[in-house]
């Protein structure tokens, strides 16, 4: 794309799952387009309206008021299409005919997927923004929406501990994230959990019954039970039974599901997404293509979409080990 060009067209859509602060991302997108003279058109319901050429024209009114919602007013879905070579070609087409030179897709994994294969398929510029709350994206210290997820499944768990204390019973509370444990660890220490529960560890069921039975003789009735949904034991319900079957206590599951995903963004989501929209279309004005735009140390970092999921992000242990300290 041409720094010099007044009339080129970009491309913005959201993908996958909904994460607060797309909203503001797209925003973003769209004011900074708009100040550099570029037509802005925007992607109706991720891969599945680009395929269907669901387009429409956004200019910097159409984003008034949206940087405090939730969700995505673009509308977002998972499409299976666009992992065929039929389905690229076919975007690749709708592209062309519309004159969008460049996009940037909003998302996680898949998404930066599809616009890898834009890029090396056909003559489209594309740039990729993390939003997920899973913020297992490389590349990036954090993705847009796990702020917001991470401080609403804490205002539940805090509730939740009310609760456990009044019926003196363990809680056993299941957080998303199928794949890591981002979300999970982070709640977890927040929230001051006895155990945190996720993919990346092995689950102990004996040493958990033993932190409760040393519990149980400190006089300390009650426990918060973090478990990541993709936790390799089984999830919360089976986990919860065989810790019922050893210590025959009485317990409660809490499946807090996609509330994490909704709710207006915090402040911190909020900042993130205008930074990293911004970047992505300055990114797009300099000529790059086929990368993710993320923030490492509180700096704007470019990291090839390819690496994104072929690049494991990895936790921070040190975080686990205090976890074990605090819950003593």
């Amino acid at each position: 794309m041409n720094k010099k060009s007044s009339a080129q067209r970009i491309g913005v859509l959201t993908s996958g799952g909904d994460a607060p602060g797309m909203n503001a991302c797209i925003r973003a997108v769209v004011r900074c387009g708009v100040r550099h003279k570029l037509e802005i058109i925007g992607i109706r319901r991720g891969y599945a309206g680009l395929l269907e050429s669901d387009f429409i024209k956004l200019e910097a009114r159409s984003v008034a008021n949206i940087i405090h919602r939730g969700g995505t007013f673009l509308g977002t879905s998972r499409c299976k299409e666009m992992k065929t070579t039929n389905g690229v070609n076919k975007a690749i087409q709708n592209l062309h005919r519309e004159n969008i030179k460049g996009l940037i897709t909003i998302g996680g994994d898949g998404t930066f997927r599809g616009a890898m294969a834009l890029a090396q398929a056909g003559e489209i510029k594309a740039i990729g923004i993390p939003a997920t709350i899973d913020n297992d994206a490389y590349g990036t210290d954090y993705a847009i929406g796990f702020d917001t997820a991470i401080n609403t499944a804490l205002d539940a768990i805090d509730k939740i501990r009310d609760t456990a204390g009044s019926l003196q019973c363990p809680f056993f509370i299941e957080v998303m994230g199928r794949k890591r444990g981002f979300i999970a660890l982070d709640v977890g220490i927040a929230g001051g959990a006895e155990n945190i529960l996720i993919p990346e560890t092995k689950t102990k069921i004996e040493e958990i019954c033993l932190d409760m039975r040393r519990n149980f003789k400190k006089g300390k009735k009650s426990s918060i039970v973090i478990v990541a949904e993709g936790d390799e034991a089984g999830g919360v319900f089976p986990i919860a039974q065989q810790i019922w079957e050893r210590l025959r206590i009485d317990y409660r599951v809490c499946v807090l599901g996609h509330i994490q995903r909704g709710g207006s963004p915090t402040a911190r989501d909020r900042i993130l997404a205008s930074k990293l929209g911004a970047a992505a279309v300055d990114a797009l004005i300099d000529g790059k293509s086929g990368y993710m735009i993320g923030e490492l140390k509180g700096e704007i970092a470019f990291t090839s979409l390819r690496e994104t999921w072929e690049k494991r992000k990895e936790l921070d242990d040190n975080l686990l080990q205090l976890m074990k300290i605090l819950a003593t």
